[in-house]
């Protein structure tokens, strides 16, 4: 996990994406826009400061951007490089290059079954060889390079959020919802746990008409037998599957907590949970999916 000092502003930055055909450019542009960048994908490089303008109309002008320019964009890519050199995007510019050696290219294209788009009737290692003269004076200019050879599509990942990525953009952020089973289970459920084998306050007459956020009925539910036994043992769960799900490049979990008709039980474990995972520095909210549907 990238630390909060390597980490910067990013607002209204514009970040061009290039580099050699095979070695992870979509993989870079699909960690930009889940670092939450407007990403475009084969752009011209002289329509790089009309995307700015509508994107500066449409989303304000501090929505960082990402660009992914390669050589599919023809006669076009060559005016890349006048477009960066003479600032016409107004913006903060970064040129991301991403690179890998010959041999690791050609067997990802062999792999992808897809010719070089400079191959033409050579071979495979043609087109990579002709790419590289093409790019040689972009690579030596670039501000950001990535050698891709030896890594694979998480740590891929991980280098590009410490170079784009801020503290808020890479943490995990974790959703826990409260259900009733008798609504049925959240489709998006990472991890789901049973709070049925608690009592239930729908029998106790003074907490029915009660939810699990008023205390009285929190207080009810975490003090039956084996409510704080799941907490203590349950937090530790969630905090170990939340690090490999970083671990992997996932930054979004749902933990879902089911009681029977999701009002009770659930919803006070759901709150204790929440509790617990922002006191050891978790990105947690709750979310009560059928609370006052009955």
């Amino acid at each position: 996990m990238t630390s909060e000092g390597a980490l910067r502003d990013h607002r209204g930055e514009l970040v061009v994406v290039t580099g050699m055909t095979g070695a992870g450019r979509s993989t870079a542009a699909k960690e930009l826009e889940d670092l939450g960048f407007y990403v475009v994908d084969n752009l011209p490089p002289n329509l790089l400061r009309h995307v700015v303008e509508l994107v500066d109309e449409s989303k304000g002008v501090e929505q960082p951007i990402a660009v992914v320019v390669d050589v599919r964009s023809g006669i076009f890519f060559e005016s890349l490089k006048a477009n960066l050199a003479q600032g016409r995007t107004g913006r903060r510019t970064t040129l991301l290059f991403l690179e890998a050696d010959d041999d690791v290219l050609v067997r990802r294209q062999e792999a992808a079954r897809r010719p070089h788009p400079l191959q033409g009737s050579g071979r495979l290692l043609d087109g990579l060889q002709r790419e590289r003269a093409v790019m040689q004076d972009l690579r030596g200019s670039a501000d950001v390079v990535i050698d891709t050879s030896n890594l694979n599509v998480h740590q891929l990942t991980a280098k590009v959020a410490e170079a784009f990525g801020t503290p808020e953009s890479v943490s995990l952020k974790i959703t826990v919802v409260s259900f009733g089973f008798k609504y049925g289970i959240p489709v998006d459920a990472d991890l789901v746990a049973d709070m049925r084998f608690l009592p239930n306050p729908f029998w106790v007459p003074e907490l029915r008409a009660q939810s699990g956020r008023d205390r009285e009925v929190a207080d009810y539910v975490r003090s039956r037998p084996g409510a704080q036994e799941f907490l203590d043992q349950y937090l530790p769960i969630i905090r170990t599957v939340g690090e490999g799900y970083l671990r992997e490049g996932k930054r979004f979990m749902t933990v879902a907590i089911g009681c029977t008709g999701g009002k009770h039980r659930s919803v006070a474990m759901t709150e204790a949970l929440v509790n617990g995972l922002l006191e050891t520095g978790f990105d947690a909210r709750a979310q009560h999916r059928d609370l006052g549907r009955e």
